[in-house]
């Protein structure tokens, strides 16, 4: 784990993190979050949808930028305040997907940070797109 206090931050610095989607995983985040939307979990309704085959849920795949803001970038210490999100490109079972998230603009008065958000598949297609406002640590916090 990390932890950048707002005065440590620059607009570009970045953090990344990669992780490859596999079925056990989505049949356990459907069970924590409760989210048993069969186009997740049944191959015969998945076919039946415009996907032709099961999805990832969108929210496990935006978790990945709340694993790098909580332990990478800004990291330890860091409260969210504001996450949007846009699901540009279906996540299907062993995407291997890539999340960066970037500082954007630094409101130091404020102590928060825009960070943008951007998850990409191994192919290099785009598939969520979103913005976070975090609070930062000040210095001399941890």
């Amino acid at each position: 784990m990390s932890s950048f206090s707002i005065d440590q931050i620059f607009i570009g610095q970045h953090s990344t993190l990669s992780k490859t989607f596999y079925e056990a995983d989505v049949y356990m985040f459907a069970q924590v979050t409760g989210d048993k939307n069969p186009v997740h979990l049944d191959d015969e309704y998945a076919k039946s949808t415009i996907f032709q085959q099961r999805i990832v849920h969108g929210f496990f795949v935006g978790s990945m930028f709340s694993q790098i803001i909580g332990n990478s970038f800004p990291g330890l210490g860091t409260v969210y305040t504001f996450q949007s999100l846009k699901f540009t490109k279906p996540v299907y079972f062993g995407d291997t997907i890539t999340a960066t998230v970037s500082a954007k603009e630094l409101l130091i008065e404020k102590n928060r940070v825009v960070l943008e958000c951007v998850a990409h598949n191994q192919e290099g297609q785009v598939v969520l797109i979103g913005e976070a406002f975090v609070m930062p640590t000040k210095k001399g916090d941890l």
